[in-house]
This record gives structure tokens, sequence and C-alpha cells, in this order.
């Protein structure tokens, strides 16, 4: 059994997003073993292809440039690279991230590139598990939620890979507590 521990960064804007469907444009993720130690870690970025060009907000709240992402591939090429790393050891595996989003960004992307998305069954919502598992009725951000537990955010946020690398901190001090 494998965990991959996973965030995405998406194309977004200030204000009104009507008509703006979402594109990644950054996955971070890490590969853990049963007891939670890393393997390997995985981090692309995308090009996004309904709106190339990424708005100020969303670069100044990502940190990401508009000449990574137009150096990056699309995320056809990108999304096998990601489905072939996961499925690379041929083990069982759980998907986790912070938040049901990141899911339904993969599988939205993943039918507009013609790709597969059974991959995406096995996979746990590690945000709502915390919120019910703490007893909290207000949904906190995952840095948020760090704080609470003693922890402190390290990196940038709202980068793939930092926050995947955060939520495996949480991840591991509850091992044992998750639903699987």
């Amino acid at each position: 059994m494998q965990y991959i521990i996973f965030d995405l960064e998406a194309t977004c804007w200030d204000g009104n997003q009507v008509r703006r469907e979402q594109e990644i444009i950054e996955i971070g993720a890490l590969k853990l073993d049963i007891y939670g130690k890393c393997e390997d870690t995985f981090q692309k970025f995308i090009r996004p292809t309904r709106f190339p060009s990424l708005s100020v907000y969303c670069k100044k709240l990502t940190g990401i440039t508009q000449q990574e992402i137009d150096s990056a591939r699309v995320f056809r090429q990108v999304g096998a690279q990601f489905i072939e790393w996961i499925q690379a050891d041929d083990d069982e595996y759980r998907l986790c991230s912070w938040g049901g989003k990141d899911k339904t960004l993969l599988l939205s992307d993943c039918r507009n590139a013609g790709l597969d998305n059974d991959w995406l069954d096995p996979y746990i919502d590690l945000k709502s598990q915390y919120h019910h598992l703490m007893g909290l009725q207000r949904k906190l951000g995952l840095k948020k939620c760090l704080l609470r537990e003693g922890m402190e955010f390290d990196g940038n946020h709202h980068r793939a890979l930092d926050d995947a690398r955060n939520l495996v901190e949480l991840f591991v001090r509850y091992l044992d507590v998750w639903s699987y």
C-alpha cells in the first residue's frame, strides 16, 4: 500500500469567474509507504490551453510565473506522467488531498484531455476527515489546521509540492486514525 499525498494549483481570477473553468497548472505529490516514509516526489507545471495567460491574481497567489507555464507541457502529457508515476510500483495506493476540489479538477482535466480517470477512485478527502475527527464545524484551511496542531507551515503556501509536504506532516500524525 502506498499513499499519494498531492496538491494542485489551478488557473484563478480575482472576483467574477463566470465562464472560466479552472485548469490545473501545477501538480505536487509525495509517495509514502505504509509507515508514512516518503519514497518519491513528483512536481510538474502544466500549460493551460483554454486560458493560457495567467491572471495577475493567479501569479501573485501562487508565485508561478508565466514563463514557467509557457515552457510546460499540456495536461494530457503531464497527467499521463503523473498517472504513470502513481502506478509505477504496481502497488495498491490511496490518493489523498486537502479537500475534494483537487479530485474534481483532476477528473475534469482528465476528461478534457481524453485520459482515463478510473485511477482516481481510491481517494481520501483528508480535510473532511480531519474536521470530522476534530469535531470542527467550520472548515479551516491547511495552514490554520497545522497551527492548531502546533506545527508551522514550511515553504510557500499555494505551491503544490510545498502544500503537499505540509499535508504529509498532518497525515503522518494521524496515520493510524484516517479512514481508508
